[in-house]
C-alpha cells in the first residue's frame, strides 16, 4: 500500500485535523456518563431541579460542541480522502497511458475499468472511514475503560475481558476477510467483460440471435460472483451479533456486581448509570468500528489491485525524450533484420526471421491470411511491441534508441479497428496535426474520399462525432481515420487493413490520391486484397509468421505460391 499512501502525503493537515476532531468529539462523548451521574446522584438524589436543568443545559452543550466537531472531521476526512482518490485514478490512468500493449494485454480491458472505478471509489470510501473512525473508537472504548477504572476498580476486569475478547472477534474477521473480498473484485472484473462484450456486440448477437447463450453466460458469472459476495456477506454478519453478546454479557455482569456494591453503600445509582453508559458506549463504538473494519478490509483488498497496476512495469524501455531531437537522414525508412516476435504467453513466435528493407518512398502491400502477422509486423515499427530477437530500424536507427514521442510523430497510423472520438470532425482529425489549418484538414479529407460527405453535414468540419462514431457509417469511419493520419504528413503511412469497408471504385480513387500525394513519404498497405497492393513497390506474404515471398505483384505471381493462391481465389481465370 506504500504507493498509495503517497497520495496522501499532499493532505497531511487534513489527516492530522480530521482524526484530531473525532478526538474532540471523543473526550466531550465520554464526558456525559459523568454528568448524567452528577445529576442522578445530586440533583434527582436531593430533589434540585435547579441543578437538573444545569446539568441538561451541560449536555446539549456538549451534543452541540461535538456535533460541530464532527461536522469539521467530516470535512477534512472527505477533503483528505476524495484528494488522495482523485490523484491516485490520474496516476493509474497515466500509467496505463504507458504500458505497453503487451501488459495491456495482460491486465485486460475490464479489469482496468474496475480498478480505475470501483476500486478506487471502495479505496476512497476507506480513507474516509479510517480517519473519521479509527481514531474515534479506540479512545471512546479504552476512555471508557479508564472512566469505568475511576468509578470502581472492580470494574476493570469485565471491561477489559469485553474488550479483549471483542478485539479477538474484530481481528479474526478481518484476516479472514481480505482474501475473499479480492475475489470478489475478481469476480466483477468477469461480469464487467461480459456486459462490456455484449454491449459492443449487440448487433451480433441479435443478427445470430444468441441472446440466450449471452444470458446464460451473464446469468453464470454474475451468480459466481452473487455467490463469493454473499460468503463475504456471511462472515461481515458475524461482527455485529458477536459484539452485541459479548457487550451485553458484560453489561449483565456489571450490573449483576455492582448491585452489591451499591447495596452496601459502596456505590451510588449514579454510578451503576455510568458503567451502564460506558459499557454501552464500548458496545456502540464497537460495532462502528466492525463496520468500519469491513469497509476498510474492502478498501485494503481493492488497494492491492491498484497498487499491482502501478507496480506494472511499461515493459519496453522508455527513453525519455530530451529537447528537440531530429530525424536523421537514410537512405531507407524501415528496415528489418532477422526480426523474431512472441507474445507474452504464447509457446511459438507470431512473427519469425523476418528480413526486409524498405527505401524511403516507396509503397510496400503486406498479405496474407488470418492471423498471419500482419497487424505484427506494422506494429512494431512505432514500438507498440518490442521483437524478442532482431532489430527494427525507422530511418537508419534501432526503434529502441527513439523517444516514443519523437518516434510516432513520424508515423500516421490508420489502425485496423477505425476509432473516433466524441467530439467534432475537426477535433479528431487534429489528433493527426493539432495545428492544422482548415485547408489542410480540407486536403487530407479529399485524399480519404471524405470531403463531399463532410461538406454535407451541418456544420462540414464542425459537425458533431459521436462516440466510436456511431453517427458515421463504417466506411465513412474508415475515411475519417485515413484523413487523420494524411493530416500529419508523417513520413511513414500505415493503413492497416484501412479499407476494408469501402467499395473497389472508392477504393480505387483513394489508391490514386495516396500515390499522389503533395509530398513522399514511406506507405505500408495491409489488405486482404491482392488489388489493394499490386500496384505496390515491394508486396511482402505472410504465411503463419514468416516471410514466404517479397516482390513485386509480377514477381510474386511467378515465385510465390501463397500469392498466387490468394490471388486465383479472387481473380477466377482473370487476365494477371
Amino acid at each position: 500500500m506504500k504507493p498509495i499512501l503517497k497520495f496522501l502525503k499532499k493532505y497531511k493537515l487534513e489527516c492530522f485535523l480530521a482524526p484530531f476532531f473525532k478526538l474532540l468529539e471523543a473526550c466531550f462523548d465520554l464526558f456525559v456518563p459523568i454528568v448524567v451521574k452528577a445529576i442522578i446522584d445530586i440533583g434527582i438524589e436531593n430533589g434540585d431541579k435547579g441543578y437538573v436543568i444545569n446539568g441538561c443545559l451541560v449536555l446539549v452543550a456538549l451534543g452541540i460542541i461535538g456535533l460541530i466537531c464532527a461536522v469539521t472531521a467530516q470535512y477534512f476526512a472527505a477533503k483528505a480522502a476524495v484528494g488522495c482518490a482523485t490523484g491516485l485514478r490520474h496516476a493509474v490512468f497515466s500509467h496505463l497511458q504507458r504500458i505497453s500493449y503487451t501488459e495491456a494485454d495482460k491486465l485486460g480491458k475490464s479489469s482496468m475499468i474496475t480498478r480505475m472505478t470501483s476500486d478506487i471509489n471502495q479505496l476512497q470510501t476507506g480513507v474516509n472511514m479510517t480517519l473519521r473512525l479509527f481514531l474515534r473508537s479506540p479512545i471512546i472504548v479504552f476512555g471508557a475503560l479508564i472512566m469505568a477504572y475511576a468509578i470502581t476498580p472492580m470494574s476493570t476486569p469485565i471491561f477489559a475481558s469485553v474488550i479483549g475478547i471483542l478485539a479477538v472477534i474484530v481481528f479474526t474477521i478481518i484476516l479472514a476477510g481480505i482474501p475473499i473480498y479480492k475475489k470478489v473484485q475478481s469476480r466483477l472484473d468477469r461480469v464487467t467483460s461480459i456486459t462490456r462484450q455484449n454491449l459492443g456486440g449487440v448487433r451480433v448477437i441479435r443478427a445470430f440471435n444468441r441472446q440466450q447463450s449471452e444470458y446464460d453466460d451473464m446469468m453464470e458469472a454474475n451468480n459466481a460472483h452473487t455467490d463469493i459476495q454473499r460468503f463475504a456477506g456471511r462472515i461481515s454478519a458475524l461482527m455485529n451479533p458477536l459484539t452485541f453478546v459479548v457487550v451485553n454479557l458484560g453489561i449483565i455482569a456489571v450490573v449483576y456486581t455492582t448491585s452489591f456494591e451499591i447495596d452496601a453503600g459502596n456505590l451510588t445509582k449514579g454510578d451503576l448509570f455510568a458503567l451502564y453508559n460506558y459499557m454501552s458506549q464500548i458496545l456502540v463504538e464497537l460495532v462502528k468500528l466492525a463496520n468500519t473494519i469491513v469497509t476498510v478490509t474492502k478498501a485494503v483488498a481493492c488497494g492491492h489491485r491498484v497498487e499491482a497496476v502501478l507496480e506494472t512495469p511499461t515493459g519496453m524501455e522508455i527513453k525519455e525524450l530530451d529537447g528537440k531531437e531530429n530525424i536523421a537522414d537514410n537512405d531507407f525508412s524501415v528496415e528489418f533484420n532477422n526480426v523474431t516476435l512472441k507474445y507474452s504467453g504464447n509457446s511459438e513466435p507470431s512473427l519469425e526471421n523476418i528480413d526486409f528493407k524498405v527505401k524511403n518512398g516507396m509503397t510496400v502491400g503486406i498479405i496474407g491470411g488470418t492471423g498471419s502477422g500482419k497487424t505484427s509486423l506494422v506494429n512494431l515499427i512505432p514500438r507498440f511491441y518490442d521483437a524478442e530477437n532482431g532489430e527494427v530500424k525507422v530511418f537508419g536507427r534501432n526503434v529502441n534508441t527513439y523517444p516514443t514521442d519523437t518516434l510516432r510523430e513520424e508515423i500516421g497510423i490508420v489502425p485496423q479497428k477505425a476509432v473516433l472520438f466524441k467530439g467534432t470532425i475537426r477535433s479528431n482529425l487534429e489528433w493527426g496535426c493539432a495545428n492544422a489549418t482548415d485547408e489542410e484538414l480540407l486536403y487530407a479529407l479529399e485524399v480519404a474520399q471524405a470531403k463531399d460527405f463532410v461538406l454535407e453535414k451541418d456544420g462540414g468540419l464542425d459537425a458533431p462525432v459521436e462516440q466510436f462514431g456511431r453517427n458515421f457509417s463504417g466506411g465513412q469511419r474508415q475515411r475519417l481515420t485515413i484523413a487523420r493520419a494524411v493530416v500529419r504528413r508523417a513520413p511513414i503511412l500505415i493503413f492497416d487493413d484501412s479499407a476494408s469497408a469501402l467499395d473497389f471504385a472508392t477504393e480505387a480513387k483513394l489508391r490514386h490520391a495516396l500515390k499522389n500525394l503533395d509530398y513522399d513519404p514511406t506507405v505500408f498497405i495491409i489488405s486482404q486484397r491482392t488489388s489493394s497492393i499490386a500496384h505496390a513497390d515491394m508486396i511482402i506474404v505472410l504465411d503463419d509468421g514468416r516471410a514466404v515471398g517479397v516482390g513485386t505483384h509480377a514477381e510474386l505471381l511467378e515465385s510465390c505460391d501463397v500469392y498466387r493462391e490468394i490471388y486465383d481465389s479472387q481473380f477466377k481465370g482473370g487476365e494477371r
